[in-house]
């Protein structure tokens, strides 16, 4: 097969598809790569590293469309290369279309087939290839929320982890899966006063057994979450409904009883966002402001990290994408259901029942493709 690596275009996305390693497992196994020059560089790997593995360098994104048969990103294409992606051609990235509807009825018309990360599915509900980035997404949440606390980025002006005689910082964390554990991880090891909530009172069973004494766990609903934002200095939206949107936890009355300088920090603003006043940002503008709140939702948070983040993607990765290669799509994805839960658009189709519930468009079951 011949494998297409663009140089990733959205702002500030810094993160590559595939590593030299990557790369070189594919030639090893008889498959051409063609990377985009430079599409590397900002995560620290060169041209000549590319080469070196066996890959072959092309110089513009349209050569990469229009020579693969798999085309594998990182961000969902973006409007400039829709018009780059053909008919029947797979491509494999993170499309998280229930958030979008433009992307979906572009990648209907493209007729190619969309094979995304985010619902790619192990039989016991974890979804493999966005944990590596949830991971990451999580740890980053508490970082970039304890920075925007910071007086002179109009926050509370107050240190997460506090000092002797000083109460540390609030941390509401939404969701216990792979982005709320991982922040929960992040603000108690700095010192903060953590609370975590979900609806599965079985997860918080286990984050209370393996949580530190400074994380506590309280079962998610409305009144409770209610009462909670006016005491928290940092709120993390980590909730994740796979393939469709996020539920909106927090909504927009709820600001005006939160305190000044409170930060809200939406992982799950590439899923729609569980807070009804986020919208996406980038990493050049990170953050807005209403009734006093700081709100940040980047997008693509772990672009701001490409190094780990494109290593630990493409440890995900790649072993799907070496089956994809080995076997086709088609085969693979019979063969192996993990694959075929990440089935969303073939070929002018919505097969992923989600998506189609998102934008009310028909819906095709995922078999009349495979057979």
């Amino acid at each position: 097969m011949i494998i297409g690596v663009p140089k990733e275009i959205k702002n500030n996305e810094n993160r590559v598809a595939l590593t030299p390693a990557g790369a070189q497992e594919f030639v090893k196994r008889g498959h051409t790569v063609y990377i985009q020059t430079k599409a590397g560089e900002g995560s620290g790997f060169s041209d000549e590293e590319y080469t070196k593995a066996g890959a072959r360098m092309l110089p513009k994104a349209e050569e990469i469309f229009n020579i693969a048969e798999m085309i594998m990103k990182v961000k969902e294409p973006i409007e400039q290369e829709y018009s780059l992606i053909k008919k029947d051609q797979l491509v494999f990235t993170y499309f998280h279309f229930a958030s979008y509807e433009p992307l979906t009825h572009a990648m209907i018309k493209t007729g190619a087939v969309c094979l995304a990360y985010e619902t790619v599915e192990r039989t016991d509900g974890s979804l493999p290839l966005l944990v590596p980035m949830s991971e990451v997404a999580g740890r980053m949440s508490i970082q970039e929320g304890a920075k925007y606390l910071e007086k002179p980025l109009k926050g509370r002006g107050i240190l997460l982890g506090g000092v002797p005689g000083v109460m540390p910082a609030k941390v509401l964390i939404l969701g216990g899966g792979v982005v709320g554990t991982n922040a929960a991880k992040m603000a108690a090891g700095i010192g903060a006063d953590v609370i975590i909530t979900d609806v599965n009172i079985n997860r918080l069973r286990y984050l209370d057994d393996v949580m530190p004494k400074n994380v506590h766990t309280m079962v998610s609903n409305d009144y409770m979450l209610r009462e909670l934002v006016k005491t928290s200095d940092l709120i993390i939206g980590g909730v994740l409904i796979p393939g469709a949107k996020a539920p909106k936890l927090i909504t927009r009355d709820m600001l005006k009883t939160m305190r000044p300088g409170t930060v809200l920090v939406d992982v799950a603003v590439d899923q729609g966002g569980c807070i009804e006043t986020c919208k996406p940002t980038t990493h050049e503008n990170p953050t807005f402001i209403i009734d006093d709140v700081v709100h940040y939702c980047v997008a693509n948070m772990p672009g701001a990290v490409p190094y780990t983040s494109t290593l630990a993607l493409t440890n995900a990765t790649l072993p799907y994408a070496l089956k994809l290669a080995n076997q086709g799509w088609k085969k693979a994805c019979t063969e192996n259901a993990d694959l075929k839960k990440g089935l969303n658009v073939i070929n002018g189709k919505v097969v992923y029942k989600a998506v189609a519930d998102a934008f009310s468009l028909p819906f095709v079951e995922v078999k009349e493709f495979l057979g």
